[in-house]
């Protein structure tokens, strides 16, 4: 059996990950391909009880350290029960975020090398990587006004605002440096359109 694609979708908050996560379901199950979407952290039992522990609470909760072990912990039972089982089985799997985030957040974010956060990727989850990753980018009042409007914030939404500059810089940064995997995609466009978008760059692969 053929071995199915790794789909990710990164950015900062308010990009419209979610949106555009459902609408490329739909969109790829059309075309009789069986889609998984999931989601970091989350995407399985074990992950999703680790999702509560980094999503609730203040801000100072956790620090950058801290954050990458239980992201990598929750990655690996994620990828281990959910996403290798799927792709071994030929679905695909369109995932909102995976390990790019930690890189951005931890690493960009929070200060942590990207060699740190590599190696505990490559101990929990075996270095695994998506196919193609795109990376949804907003104007900084659009993705202002996307947050507002959706109201509540987890923690990792509440970072302040230079926080959230280096993530930019560093999504940025590894999407230059990886151009074969990396996508980069304008979401200030109308939902529609940039689920055309990212369907254009996924026609070869249908």
């Amino acid at each position: 059996m053929t071995r199915g694609r790794f789909v990710s979708l990164e950015g900062g908050e308010g990009v419209g990950k979610s949106t555009q996560l459902r609408a490329l379901a739909a969109a790829i199950a059309a075309h009789g391909i069986e889609v998984v979407a999931t989601r970091e952290p989350g995407g399985s039992a074990g992950a999703e009880a680790i999702r509560t522990l980094l999503m609730e609470g203040s801000d100072d909760r956790w620090n950058a350290r801290s954050e990458a072990l239980l992201f990598a912990a929750a990655r690996a039972d994620h990828v281990a029960r959910t996403i290798v089982p799927a792709l071994a089985r030929g679905a695909w799997v369109l995932c909102d975020r995976f390990v790019d985030s930690s890189r951005a957040y931890q690493g960009g974010g929070g200060g942590l090398t990207d060699a740190d956060v590599m190696a505990l990727h490559r101990v929990g989850s075996q270095g695994l990587l998506p196919d193609r990753t795109f990376l949804l980018t907003v104007s900084t009042a659009e993705a202002a006004r996307r947050v507002t409007e959706r109201g509540e914030t987890d923690r990792m939404g509440s970072k302040p605002a230079d926080y959230q500059e280096r993530l930019a810089t560093r999504f940025a940064e590894m999407a230059r440096a990886e151009p074969d995997r990396w996508r980069l995609v304008d979401a200030d466009l109308p939902a529609s359109d940039v689920t055309a978008a990212i369907m254009a760059e996924l026609a070869e692969w249908l």
